[in-house]
């Protein structure tokens, strides 16, 4: 198991259950999220991740289990009781889902102007703040169309973290990117991470990610958590179901003809 320090849990996952269908997704998931570390979950495609991270956002709720965000138990929670504990958590979607209608500057303000309540200079400066963090600076007044896509997935992780969320979800930050973009992205998860003191769970398939951002890597496997430690353990795991999946190597039952 992981060495670091111990230190309480800001997400706690309890014998999640999900059925979507005939289908069990989820089946009976447990995993503790500690606050201010980097959580990345791997797994197979179709194998549950997106549905797990829905569960942690409050936005599908477990047939049978608990999700918990601090000291409340998302399940006993109704939505008026839900938007002040979404409003402290940033999601960057694996296509980074920015409004092409908006400027850059409007996009990454956007959640700040749905918040309301701030004066126009102080969004601006936040703005300007967000997007200096993501090596992005004065871009503004630019267009979602004249991004490349690694520009337009660093404008999104400005507006996911322009609130400064206690916790900030990732689904497949470094899909579809070369290696270069995809390193810039990781450094700046663990920027992000360490200078806003959020905490973070990346869903990745990508196992170079994995290893460079993940303080722990947890395995979903079959609707449960299978294994969960250091990066180092896991990747190295001789263990034949995790090594099958980190190096890539199908077996029989994989084989399509």
């Amino acid at each position: 198991m992981s060495s670091n320090p111990p230190s309480s849990p800001l997400v706690r996952l309890v014998g999640v259950e999900k059925k979507l269908g005939r289908q069990r997704v989820l089946r009976g998931v447990d995993l503790e999220i500690r606050k201010g570390e980097k959580m990345v979950i791997i797994g197979r495609s179709g194998g549950g991740k997106s549905v797990l991270l829905k569960h942690i956002l409050g936005l599908m709720q477990p047939d049978a289990g608990e999700v918990w965000f601090g000291n409340h138990n998302l399940a006993q929670l109704n939505e008026e009781q839900m938007v002040p504990l979404r409003k402290e958590t940033g999601m960057l979607f694996q296509n980074g889902a920015l409004f092409d209608s908006l400027t850059v500057g409007e996009n990454v303000a956007f959640p700040l102007r749905e918040k309301g309540g701030i004066k126009e200079e102080e969004i601006e400066a936040e703005v300007a703040r967000a997007l200096k963090i993501v090596d992005l600076p004065r871009q503004e007044s630019k267009w979602p169309s004249e991004l490349s896509g690694g520009m337009r997935k660093r404008v999104a992780l400005a507006r996911a973290a322009i609130a400064r969320p206690a916790l900030m979800l990732y689904d497949e930050p470094t899909s579809g990117l070369d290696p270069i973009v995809a390193d810039s992205i990781n450094k700046l998860m663990i920027r992000l991470g360490d200078e806003l003191h959020m905490t973070s769970v990346i869903v990745t398939h990508d196992m170079v990610s994995a290893r460079e951002v993940g303080d722990r890597i947890a395995m979903l496997h079959e609707g449960r958590i299978y294994c969960v430690d250091e990066p180092k353990a896991v990747l190295e795991s001789q263990d034949p179901i995790v090594k099958r999946f980190v190096n890539g190597i199908s077996d029989a039952s994989d084989a399509i003809f």
